[in-house]
């Protein structure tokens, strides 16, 4: 588990989401974020994916603030459905999910780990070490660009 102190003095821990009450918050906060903020569509909020992918959590007290997940394809890891409660963003709370994730990646020996950024994010990633790779394309209504980094073993 990790700890992170942001503004105000709260501590965040980050962690890979085990017990249903997370998972179900994470779930929670990304139907604010990607449905009610971001206008996705309810339908394509929640997929296939879901229910095997590392879904990692950060939390403030008992309160799920921020989440991301990572499914595993073969030896690359896809990050996505990455969220943080409006009133912290900007406060390091989706560089460390990222981090989290990272980790749970060299952990399970992963060459590579890709993501579909939306376009205005691509700097937050690339300041993370991700290359972009291709075109900008759609994807529920919103331009993402493919983004990319290789794992070192």
């Amino acid at each position: 588990m990790m700890r992170f102190g942001y503004t105000g003095g709260h501590m965040i821990e980050y962690s890979v989401a085990i017990d249903p009450h997370d998972i179900k918050g994470a779930f929670g906060l990304r139907h604010v974020v990607f449905v009610g903020e971001q206008k996705v569509p309810e339908e394509m909020e929640q997929d296939e994916f879901d229910q095997d992918a590392v879904h990692v959590v950060a939390k403030d007290g008992n309160r799920i603030v921020g989440t991301g997940r990572m499914v595993i394809e073969g030896t690359r890891g896809r990050i996505g459905r990455m969220a943080v409660e409006k009133s912290l963003r900007g406060h390091g709370v989706g560089k460390s999910m990222m981090l989290k994730l990272e980790e749970e990646a060299r952990g399970r020996k992963l060459d590579e780990i890709y993501l579909h950024a939306q376009v205005y994010a691509r700097d937050f990633y690339g300041n993370l070490g991700y290359i972009p790779r291709g075109e900008v394309f759609d994807e529920a209504g919103i331009n993402h660009i493919e983004m990319y980094k290789e794992i070192p073993k």
